[in-house]
């Protein structure tokens, strides 16, 4: 079965206020089976453009990665970066 992935290509803006949903997603997504494979680090945009900060987290499947992506603990935490930052989160499946 093929791994699922959830991507975010992020820009923080309030890093102080960002710091807070760094701390609760953590715990949240982990314990739903997810492991952070890339998570922020040096990255080199070789063509287009993209927001700053990158988020690699691997699932056991695909429905996994939905399921974690939309878990009510999430969501609720999901809020606060989505008002500190800009951010496009994808829920992708692996090969």
């Amino acid at each position: 079965m093929p791994k699922g992935y959830i991507i975010g290509h992020i820009t923080v803006n309030d890093p102080e206020a960002y710091k807070e949903y760094v701390e609760r997603d953590t715990p949240i997504l982990l314990g739903l089976g997810g492991q952070f494979i890339v998570r922020g680090g040096q990255a080199q945009v070789m063509e287009g453009e993209t927001l700053m900060r990158h988020v690699v987290i691997e699932f056991p499947s695909y429905a996994a990665a939905l399921a974690a992506y939309n878990d009510p603990a999430y969501q609720e935490v999901a809020d606060i970066r989505r008002r500190t930052a800009d951010s496009v989160i994808l829920v992708v499946e692996g090969v």
